[in-house]
């Protein structure tokens, strides 16, 4: 694909990159319009996103060393070498949860109606970020002979083989997290609870995910039960059992509160 969209002098725009630029654009504007409405300032605002980037970026590169610990532990030094690349997006998702769990409530802010926001606003930033995975080559499918096969002919991108049809698993898992976009919008004034949306991208994702997972072909990312479940698909059930239970228990929650 393009992992390099233009080059101007010694500056050059990487395509994923620029697609995290826009997500993280249009999830900042997206949260500071909501957010205002609960007294948060720009600050606020802008302090929240740092704090979220520090989290997917620790999270996300401890998931990843996770995958092969034997070999980061063995030889330390590549802990820090290519730090920019590899990333787990579970491992981002699980530490950022609950640190803006914690920066909510510092701000006075309910976390469960918040965390509807922060929904939207990271898928937002994710199905771009998947996008950004389809222009750089990363997170591959593997070899397909499907008519919908993608090939990938730059050298320079992350796909492995070149030149031969595969599954387009960065595509597929855009279109998903699109939809649970959409989804969300539209659930936005029709929710039974707060917590609602953010719980229904944790589960539409898991559910699409622990698909997609089976037709990848970076094999490197780690596998469990002698290679029955990826990482990704052993998470991905752990979340979508954690994200129903929880539905589950605050949609009762909400009946019997209604029924008072």
């Amino acid at each position: 694909m393009y992992p390099e969209i233009f080059s101007l002098g010694p500056f050059t725009v990487q395509g994923y990159g620029l697609m995290i630029f826009i997500g993280v654009m249009l999830a900042y504007i997206y949260m500071l319009a909501n957010l205002k409405k609960h007294g948060l300032k720009s600050e606020d605002v802008s302090e929240m996103f740092l704090w979220c980037f520090a989290s997917v970026v620790v999270g996300g590169k401890i998931f990843f060393w996770l995958e092969d610990p034997g070999r980061y532990f063995s030889k330390p030094s590549l802990l820090f070498e290519s730090f920019g690349n590899g990333f787990v997006f579970y491992g981002s998702f699980l530490l950022t949860v609950p640190v803006l769990i914690f920066w909510f409530k510092k701000k006075g802010v309910n976390p469960w109606l918040a965390f509807d926001y922060a929904g939207i606003a990271g898928a937002m930033v994710h199905a771009f970020g998947k996008l950004g995975c389809l222009l750089a080559g990363c997170c591959h499918g593997k070899v397909s002979t499907g008519f919908y096969a993608i090939v990938f002919t730059n050298p320079n991108c992350h796909a492995s083989p070149l030149n031969t049809p595969l599954y387009p698993t960065q595509l597929w898992d855009a279109i998903i997290l699109f939809m649970a976009i959409g989804l969300m919008l539209f659930m936005k004034v029709r929710k039974w609870f707060d917590g609602q949306l953010f719980l229904t991208y944790g589960i539409v994702y898991a559910i699409g995910r622990f698909f997609t997972e089976k037709y990848r072909g970076d094999e490197e990312r780690g596998f469990i039960l002698n290679g029955l479940l990826s990482h990704s698909q052993a998470i991905a059930i752990g979340v979508f059992s954690v994200c129903v239970l929880i539905f589950i228990l605050r949609y009762r929650k909400t009946r019997t509160q209604n029924a008072v």
